[in-house]
């Protein structure tokens, strides 16, 4: 997500480093090169003259603080003008006093607007917010089936009427089935649509006008760049919409959509898909996706993802094991699988500081050194996983274990002996108050496993995972740290 954004940034603080001051001289080429870095990432023209505009002139009136380098300061310019530029703050769906509240989502075909309104959905869930959904698209063949089959998944009540009856009768009796039945929330699926098709733009008014929805929400996607802002405004101009959410936000997006939509069609964005599963639905925050581009990681959004999945309970029971040196492989199994759950090993590094940097071959080796420990763990007997010990005793199960994974032996004896140095090293830090899971990609540990094992390639950058009995209330206590500290 915003790597070529990110990188052509990079290179226009380079031009202040070495500087004494922010001066007009010295300015002018950083300027330059975030002009063409927005431009490539297909912002919308007058946003980004704009936007140079008020960079230029904050940068020029601003005092450089002591101790703090130019280029820093202006990396704090550009930071609060791209929060300004998106929006400032989040803004949350809205909840009407009296229920259900509504919500209506539009979009063009192939946006992948059922599938968010799955997601928005199973967001509201997680909020304790009881929703009901309604198929009004009788279109596309399939796609009252395919949110029939998504509000299985997630568990939500899915109202149709089949593929022959008025998409604005089946969304007046869903809203007043959400009456009857007291949800809290209807949200109503309705038909992909083209700007230039007016019968259907027509119809969609006439949803509106009946249903009167609270929120009128764009599927967006975010690969467009540009021209979604603009499809956002003509959107607006005749329907009126309250909101955006932009779509494919994990894939080749440049950028573009995401600085331009607030400026160019007025309406914040309220959320962004950033995966094809269900759950990868994020409310939008500009600081945080400033941030993100800026390539200084999320590590809120990152705090938010642990404590969905993680148990207080199960974290204070790990943190236990890890002060009596009771870690064991199973329960290193648990932590793969919980960081699985939390999405793409990419898409989770890059939330933290400093690892934004990490190439896609990194990436890729990291991925796959964690499935090749898991193979090998998975090759162990219960016995074998409780006890770690009894491998680094002998050599005749850690054949065995080899020949069940595939792999060599000598793979499974750098995992045991790197996984029992990492064991003493956790209790050690847990002394010091300083609880986690270290090593995870290298700096010492089972980083050296996972380098030995790709053949002595270089492994990632440290990643220390999460604090035990603290998982949902410390926040990192030095971003400047190589990994991602307590949380």
């Amino acid at each position: 997500m915003f790597d070529a954004l990110a990188e052509r940034l990079e290179s226009a603080w380079k031009k202040l480093r070495g500087q004494d001051k922010i001066s007009e001289s010295n300015i002018q080429d950083a300027l330059r090169e975030v002009r063409r870095a927005l431009l490539e990432a297909d912002v919308n023209l007058q946003v980004v003259k704009d936007f140079i505009s008020e960079v230029e002139a904050k940068a020029q009136g601003a005092e450089v603080i002591s101790g703090v380098r130019p280029d820093q300061q202006f990396i704090k310019i550009v930071y609060d003008e791209l929060v300004q530029v998106m929006g400032e703050e989040n803004v949350p769906l809205a909840e009407a006093a009296q229920k259900p509240t509504i919500v209506l989502m539009a979009g063009l075909q192939g946006t992948g607007k059922t599938t968010a309104t799955a997601k928005l959905a199973l967001h509201l869930r997680k909020l304790e917010r009881s929703c009901l959904l309604v198929a009004t698209d009788v279109y596309r063949p399939a796609a009252i089936d395919q949110l029939i089959t998504l509000g299985k998944q997630i568990d939500v009540p899915v109202f149709d009427m089949g593929s022959d009856a008025d998409p604005v009768e089946i969304a007046r009796q869903g809203v007043e089935r959400a009456k009857a039945e007291g949800v809290n929330t209807v949200i109503i699926d309705t038909a992909g649509r083209l700007q230039i098709d007016a019968d259907m733009m027509a119809e969609l008014a006439r949803i509106k006008a009946t249903v009167e929805p609270h929120e009128t929400l764009l599927v967006v996607d975010s690969m467009t760049g540009q021209e979604a802002a603009n499809l956002t405004r003509t959107f607006h101009e005749q329907i009126g919409i309250t909101g955006a959410i932009l779509t494919k936000m994990d894939g080749d997006s440049r950028g573009g959509a995401a600085l331009s939509v607030r400026q160019i069609s007025g309406a914040p964005i309220k959320f962004v898909g950033v995966g094809e599963k269900v759950e990868a639905l994020q409310p939008f925050y500009p600081d945080r996706m400033a941030s993100r581009i800026l390539g200084m990681g999320d590590v809120l959004t990152l705090v938010e993802k642990a404590q969905e999945e993680i148990d207080l309970a199960d974290a204070e029971k790990m943190q236990e094991k890890i002060l009596s040196a009771k870690f064991d492989f199973t329960d290193f199994v648990k932590q793969l699988r919980l960081l699985k759950n939390m999405g793409s090993l990419g898409g989770i590094l890059k939330m933290i500081p400093g690892m934004g940097k990490l190439s896609d071959d990194q990436l890729k080796h990291g991925e796959t050194q964690l499935k090749r420990c898991e193979s090998m763990i998975n090759s162990m007997t219960i016995e074998e996983r409780r006890d770690p010990d009894l491998l680094a005793s002998s050599p005749s199960r850690r054949r065995r274990i080899a020949k069940g994974s595939g792999y060599g032996e000598a793979d499974v004896s750098k995992l045991v002996a790197d996984f029992q140095k990492m064991r003493s090293l956790m209790q050690q830090m847990g002394q010091g108050s300083f609880p986690g899971m270290p090593g995870m990609f290298g700096g010492g540990g089972m980083g050296n496993a996972f380098a030995g094992m790709g053949g002595g390639r270089p492994a990632a950058p440290g990643w220390r995972g999460y604090n035990g009995g603290g998982a949902k209330k410390k926040k990192p206590k030095d971003k400047k740290k190589k990994g991602f500290g307590n949380l």
